[in-house]
């Protein structure tokens, strides 16, 4: 049975209405509260009496993620500060920081969608849980932790990094559910394996993994390496963190909190909202968020929304994996080209490892794409005919796939740095200018 059987299984005509009330409950609020909101729905002559359906949200404006730093860091705050009772931000590294503060209710709301996300994979009272999200100013560590509290859990706070000393402790606490990013979940199988440490044997039976877009395949690899059930988490700084969608035993599509999130689907380009069932731009208005409310924000994640009857009884709409960010979006030889793409292929070559990086050049006019990857230590070694006849394997199964040439670079075996947090996919080297 889910955690919240109230709202997770509602008749979806019931939760629909109960989405109506709280999106112009929400509107009302922010036209009250925010001037960042309210000078631009006085532009569009709105109020939340011209929200009359759910359809109606359309006629809303978007918000992007420059409107939080051209805000920063409380101008989008509903509330005064003294009313804020803790403050998260992003990591700021390609501007200033995005902050989400938060005030007591909305704490417990994310609790409660966390808890939601938690349960669904399986997580119970009895569980020790090891935490390797980063604690501190980022949402992973705390938005997991305070979760696991709500369930009863025994939680091991490892906080990320210090790998050898995470796999002790998995071995000596009997740790049953693991937190973390997918990259660094396959960083700790891989340290096991040199640590001579059998991770299958251990109690681990669960892992919880987000904060970056991950294909299926590396799903598949990570059950594989680590004799464990890898589920999801899906968040946003901008929305509360993690909690927004998660996946269930089915492992069959993320379900989305639809009592706090209504989703759209735009096309990135037009902004036109789009059908159910095809792929675009992920859209999220927050319902009952008090703080910091926002309004269309646009994800820049590219997926595709459907809804089915679910796992459980569940009837939230479902989201599919994160196929890929438009913001992340390469064009090579005029081909669309996300990195999740290229992952998904690279795994499916059985003498490389699971660590790739995109290189992007220019050559002439043109750009280049050169793709790092590690070759198992074997295959390393056998030579660099060897070498070449894998690089020749792996640019023709790209090219086969998805018609375009690229450059393979078959690196040796921990080339590629390892992630403790985010992996860092795609190395742009292109003058600025020539973007």
């Amino acid at each position: 049975m889910p955690w919240n059987d109230k709202f997770e299984c509602m008749p979806v005509e019931e939760l629909q209405k109960f989405q109506l009330q709280k999106l112009k409950e929400t509107v009302a609020w922010i036209s009250e509260k925010v001037p960042f909101y309210q000078k631009k729905l006085k532009e569009l002559s709105l109020t939340a009496d011209d929200i009359q359906s759910l359809e109606d949200i359309s006629k809303l404006p978007f918000t992007v993620k420059n409107d939080l730093r051209d805000n920063y860091p409380f101008g989008l705050c509903a509330v005064p500060l003294k009313e804020v009772v803790r403050v998260h931000a992003s990591s700021g590294t390609t501007g200033k920081p995005i902050t989400g503060p938060y005030t007591a209710e909305d704490m417990e709301q994310w609790t409660e969608c966390m808890a939601r996300n938690l349960w669904a994979a399986g997580v119970r009272k009895e569980d020790i849980v090891q935490n390797a999200y980063g604690y501190g100013l980022f949402t992973g560590g705390l938005g997991f932790h305070q979760a696991a509290t709500k369930i009863g859990c025994t939680i091991v706070p490892t906080s990320s990094g210090l790998t050898e000393r995470q796999i002790t402790l998995m071995k000596d606490f009997g740790s049953n559910a693991l937190f973390c990013t997918p990259s660094y979940a396959l960083t700790i199988a891989e340290r096991a394996e040199e640590m001579k440490v059998d991770i299958k044997s251990l109690p681990l039976r669960v892992g919880i993994f987000g904060a970056e877009p991950w294909t299926s395949q590396m799903r598949e690899e990570i059950e594989e390496r680590m004799g464990i059930k890898a589920q999801e988490a899906y968040g946003l700084t901008e929305l509360c963190g993690p909690g927004i969608a998660f996946d269930a035993g089915d492992q069959n599509g993320l379900y989305i909190n639809e009592d706090h999130f209504l989703a759209e689907i735009v096309d990135p380009q037009t902004l036109e909202p789009l059908p159910i069932g095809e792929q675009g731009e992920l859209v999220f208005t927050s319902l009952q968020r008090r703080a910091m409310p926002m309004i269309r924000y646009r994800t820049k994640d590219i997926t595709r929304l459907w809804r089915e009857p679910g796992h459980e009884g569940r009837t939230f709409i479902r989201m599919d994996k994160i196929f890929g960010r438009s913001d992340d979006m390469l064009i090579i030889s005029g081909v669309n080209v996300f990195p999740s793409q290229i992952e998904a292929l690279l795994l499916e070559i059985e003498e490389v490892e699971p660590q790739y990086r995109l290189v992007v050049r220019k050559k002439g006019y043109l750009d280049q794409l050169i793709v790092q990857v590690e070759g198992k230590q074997a295959v390393y070694e056998a030579g660099s005919e060897r070498r070449h006849e894998i690089e020749g394997k792996i640019a023709a199964h790209i090219k086969g796939m998805m018609g375009i040439s690229v450059e393979i670079d078959l690196v040796e075996p921990k080339f590629i740095a390892r992630s403790e947090g985010k992996a860092l996919r795609v190395v742009d080297e292109r003058p600025k200018q020539l973007r």
